[in-house]
Order: structure tokens, then sequence, then C-alpha cells
């Protein structure tokens, strides 16, 4: 039986504030560096290649501004405090059900940028804020 593929536009956000609605999470990604290393008496004329430390790339949520709502203010704020607020983040992939059927957990998780919409006079789009976050790790649970 043919598995169905799962939407990428249902998910759901665990990350500490009141309000869990995203519109859009990007820049999730994973890597590792490439350690070269050859010694002298190596037979082949080239490099060996082992695996080095990890790395994860900033992760940005966005979301539409909501009135009396500074939760990504106040968390970004900790940083101005020298109170540096970390926090493990749980970003849910949702079947048609509404369950979580792979999850990505940011382990350690704090603002590093806050991003303020654009006002325009001219348009009638959502106000979106944005707030990138980086973290030390990312783990991935199917469900």
């Amino acid at each position: 039986m043919a598995k169905e593929s799962i939407r990428s536009s249902h998910f759901q956000v665990e990350w500490g504030g009141t309000r869990i609605g995203f519109s859009e999470i990007s820049g999730m990604s994973m890597s590792t560096e490439i350690i070269e290393y050859r010694e002298g008496a190596d037979k082949e004329d080239s490099y060996q290649k082992i695996p080095g430390l990890k790395r994860y790339g900033n992760i940005v949520l966005k979301r539409g501004i909501a009135a009396g709502d500074n939760n990504f203010y106040e968390w970004f704020n900790t940083i101005a405090f020298g109170k540096l607020e970390r926090r493990d983040i749980i970003i849910h992939l949702l079947n048609p059900n509404h369950e979580p059927v792979m999850s990505w957990k940011l382990r350690d998780a704090f603002p590093v940028k806050l991003e303020i919409p654009s006002l325009k006079a001219d348009t009638s789009e959502v106000a979106i804020e944005s707030l990138e976050i980086a973290c030390e790790d990312i783990s991935v649970e199917n469900e």
C-alpha cells in the first residue's frame, strides 16, 4: 500500500509562547563539516575525508501580528538583559486529522533576530513579524 504524502501547510509549533499559530517556518537545516586529512605515507594522492562537527541552520518563525501579543519581543529582550532564555521548541507536521506524523525538536533555542513588518499605506496585507532563532541540536521523530 502506497503511503500518502503529507502537506507542508498543516503544522503546529510548541515554543513556550501563548499563541501557537504561525504562517511560515523556514531555514531548518542540518549539515556536517568535512575534515580533510592526509598522512605523508598514504599511497593515495588525495585526502581522507571524515565527518566533523554538526551545524544547524537558523530557523525563522513567521506569524501575523495580534493586538496585545508581545511574546516575540519579550523573548528577544531576554538577550538584552543578560538573562538569555533558552527554550526547547517542537514543530509538528500534522495529518488531516490534526495528529502529528513527524516532529522536529529544537534543543536550547534562543532568538537572534526580530524583524518588524514593513508598513505600507497602499496594501491590505496582514502585518507579519518574524523571529529568527538559533539552536544547538535538531532531532527528528516520526510519529
